[in-house]
């Protein structure tokens, strides 16, 4: 979402005359478009800033800095106290008003700070600019923010409620990017299977998009395993754009800590749910996010979390060490001890891994189809991605960009599959 969000603030800056240029040394603004979701994020920022600062400390011109994103939104002014080089904090529900707030900074110099949250009024504006980064395969956020309030989230207080763009928009955002080359689109959302505006749900959206001629696939992420009803999880079945892998967080294989989590389901509700994406396509894949770690989580819970991993068999996934999150409840509860969440993340880990080279060799000697995404700089080698998302780099001596082939497996790394046209 974040590279979603800074591919419209370049729109936005162009009604300003502003465009991007790949030598820092020659900007004259600065965007950091950033994340809050776990510490080292937001420490980053900080020490980017502080590289930046050192470019420009000997040149008589200072550039215009601008944090925007997640940070932004947590820190809000307190931003300027911690770096004097930071001129412009806007939050990721108020950059549409990036083009106004610079043309003010430029005329009186003074720094502002702007967290609305006002995600309507962004859209709205959003919506009378073309999305003007095309790639064979783009995002396109349809809904934004989250009502679950995982009490580890901090999503609820930078991103705020819910909120889902109309369908009519996000079609005619869908069909100019095709226009342009897109042959793939990535539905967005912090609760993506939470859509809903007007008559529209998530499965009725993707019917509708489905019938865009050119369109080759259609994905959505991340989703909250609550608002799935049987029309989502049958749309798997009848749409064949829709393609067959699903990211899923669990977060933890325990009913005692997804209690604790506030998830609001139960392992035994989460399998179930697994296996009637299962009935609907046999074929189906699932990737998932793990936190371990969690104040309150034991030996005997964390060894949940690896029988649930086990008896799934995600073919790939994200995993972490809870990151204690300021203005979440979860902050101030006893916190298991950094080494041993360590441990425990390197066990998960390598169980996820070995899983992962599984469901990779799984495809060796086999027909998958490539959505052929641009040549690399090797030569005579191009890359895609097949069904279940994973990288396919393929030899060849012509591919055509924005085509699905064929291809043969013959080999594979953890993150990466070989294969040859068939």
């Amino acid at each position: 979402m974040n590279e979603y969000d800074s591919n419209r603030i370049a729109d936005l800056l162009q009604s300003i005359d502003l465009k991007r240029v790949d030598d820092e040394q020659l900007a004259d603004y600065f965007i950091f478009n950033t994340c809050h979701i776990r510490e080292k994020a937001t420490q980053k920022v900080y020490s980017d800033i502080g590289k930046i600062k050192k470019i420009f400390r000997d040149k008589r011109s200072k550039p215009t800095f601008i944090l925007a994103g997640c940070v932004a939104q947590a820190e809000s002014s307190v931003v300027f106290e911690k770096s004097d080089f930071v001129d412009i904090v806007v939050g990721p529900q108020a950059y549409h008003k990036l083009p106004g707030i610079i043309q003010e900074h430029n005329q009186n110099r003074e720094k502002i700070c702007n967290t609305d949250l006002d995600v309507s009024e962004k859209f709205d504006t959003l919506n009378s600019y073309k999305n003007n980064f095309s790639k064979v395969s783009s995002f396109v956020t349809i809904q934004e923010g989250c009502d679950k309030f995982c009490k580890f989230c901090v999503v609820p207080y930078t991103r705020g409620p819910e909120f889902s763009r109309s369908a009519d928009t996000i079609i005619k955002e869908v069909q100019n990017l095709v226009d342009y080359g897109t042959r793939e689109v990535v539905l967005l959302g912090q609760n993506v299977s939470a859509y809903q505006h007007e008559d529209f749900n998530l499965a009725k959206l993707i019917k509708q998009i489905a019938t865009i001629a050119k369109l080759e696939r259609i994905r959505f992420t991340t989703s909250h395993p609550n608002d799935f009803d049987e029309e989502l999880i049958n749309i798997f079945k009848s749409e064949p754009k829709l393609m067959p892998q699903l990211h899923l967080p669990v977060q933890s294989g325990s009913n005692k800590i997804l209690e604790l989590m506030n998830r609001k389901h139960t392992r035994e509700f989460y399998l179930d749910l697994i296996s009637k994406f299962k009935s609907a396509r046999s074929d189906i894949e699932f990737s998932s996010d793990f936190i371990v770690g969690y104040p309150g989580e034991t030996e005997e819970d964390f060894e949940q979390t690896i029988s649930l991993v086990e008896e799934v068999q995600f073919s790939n996934s994200y995993s972490f060490i809870y990151s204690q999150r300021p203005g979440t409840p979860a902050v101030d509860l006893d916190q298991i001890s950094k080494p041993v969440a360590q441990k425990r993340l390197e066990k998960l880990q390598q169980v996820l891994f070995d899983l992962q080279l599984k469901s990779n060799a799984s495809k060796i000697n086999q027909k998958t189809k490539v959505l052929i995404e641009n040549m690399t700089s090797t030569a005579n080698q191009f890359f895609g991605r097949n069904e279940y998302m994973q990288p396919v780099f393929i030899n060849a001596n012509n591919c055509i960009i924005g085509n699905v082939i064929d291809v043969s497996i013959h080999s594979y790394k953890r993150n990466n599959l070989f294969g040859t046209i068939i």
